[in-house]
């Protein structure tokens, strides 16, 4: 085995890995959070099914200052509430442990990304060659 097959691997694994909690977070977390009437529309727009999977978890992992500044310019920009996820009403109705799921979900979902973006690029290059 090569070190790009082994790196191409080991970030597979990875992508399998992130896609599973995927779908545990979105039926753990995100379905508790379609059910509650505080924060069935804090969940921000859903461009394909699933989408709200990802905006959660995005502002669960994001840091809130930076959440902060994202919230102001989207109003700032005229896209008004109900655009973007309101992380703090989300803060209020998700246990440690969603947070966490959310955390590692939305942190192995965006390595797996980027390496495979860096392996395309590598070997674009004739690294692996």
């Amino acid at each position: 085995m090569t070190p790009g097959e082994a790196i191409f691997s080991v970030i597979l694994a990875m992508g399998l890995v992130a896609w599973i909690l995927f779908v545990i977070f979105g039926q753990v977390t995100v379905r508790k959070l379609r059910k509650n009437p505080a924060t069935k529309h804090a969940l921000g727009i859903e461009f394909a099914s699933g989408w709200d999977i990802f905006n959660v978890a995005e502002a669960l992992t994001l840091p809130k200052v930076f959440m902060r500044k994202m919230k102001r310019n989207a109003i700032s920009m005229g896209l008004g509430p109900g655009f973007e996820t309101d992380f703090e009403i989300l803060y209020k109705h998700t246990t440690v442990f969603d947070r966490l799921l959310a955390r590692v979900f939305y942190i192995l979902f965006s390595f797996t990304g980027l390496g495979m973006i860096i392996l395309i690029v590598l070997n674009w290059f004739g690294i692996f060659d």
